[in-house]
């Protein structure tokens, strides 16, 4: 396995090339060991994958609550990046001339939805793990609506322009994201005309991935998603 920390983050491919690239979009908390370790796990299956660091310009990175954290970040910004990220796996010599993939958690899951859905992106799939759907329910509610400039458009609606297949998973039992919610992203991202899936675990909720949160950790769950995650992104990478 070949790692390394680079401009963008963390990266991590296997040693023989080149292979389809995925970015890796972390949770609100920022790049951790755990999403540097699922990334490894997913080099290991033969991608060319990229954990970037979305903080790792801010001058502040202490997040006392992440509610009002993922509020205050510009959508905009943050789509600006996962483009730069996706160009620089399209350009690096481990993944040139191969497709691109985007997935991401929690707040990273909401941005994989949106960089699916981004008609200036080039992702050519995205798997987005319980990512925030709507502005109107869960971490971001907030009284008076959110400033558009950093929040132009709801995950949820964002839906009807997705670009490429996506496979979504959720847990029934998410506190943060409620199964209406998942309806209206399956009933929008029909509109696009693109493939795309939302498989549902009952008895998970959010965070069923992280195996480091032992109170939200479910096995089961964990196993299958990844195993229709790497199987979904060699089909759609390697067409």
């Amino acid at each position: 396995m070949e790692t390394q920390t680079c401009e963008f983050g963390f990266r991590v491919a296997p040693d023989a090339g080149p292979h389809p690239g995925v970015l890796m979009i972390h949770d609100v908390w920022g790049l951790k060991d755990h999403t540097r370790d699922m990334a490894t796990r997913l080099a290991r299956e033969g991608f060319h994958v990229l954990a970037i660091d979305l903080y790792r310009d801010f001058a502040n990175k202490e997040i006392e609550e992440p509610g009002p954290w993922i509020r205050g970040l510009s959508d905009p910004e943050i789509l600006a990046d996962i483009r730069a990220g996706v160009s620089f796996l399209s350009a690096h010599p481990s993944s040139a001339g191969l497709r691109t993939g985007v997935l991401g958690f929690c707040m990273g899951g909401m941005y994989a939805v949106l960089a699916g859905c981004d008609p200036a992106g080039t992702a050519s799939a995205v798997v987005p793990f319980y990512g925030l759907l709507s502005h109107t329910g869960g971490l971001l509610e907030q009284d008076g609506g959110l400033d558009p400039a950093n929040k132009p458009v709801e995950p949820i609606e964002a839906g009807r322009n997705l670009q490429c297949p996506m496979l979504a998973f959720f847990g029934e039992d998410d506190a943060y994201v409620s199964m209406v919610d998942i309806d209206r992203l399956e009933a929008t991202t029909r509109v696009s005309g693109q493939s795309a899936e939302c498989v549902r675990y009952a008895g998970a909720g959010h965070a069923f991935m992280n195996d480091t949160y032992p109170d939200a950790y479910r096995a089961g769950a964990a196993k299958d998603a990844w195993g229709k995650t790497h199987a979904f992104l060699r089909r759609v990478l390697s067409a």
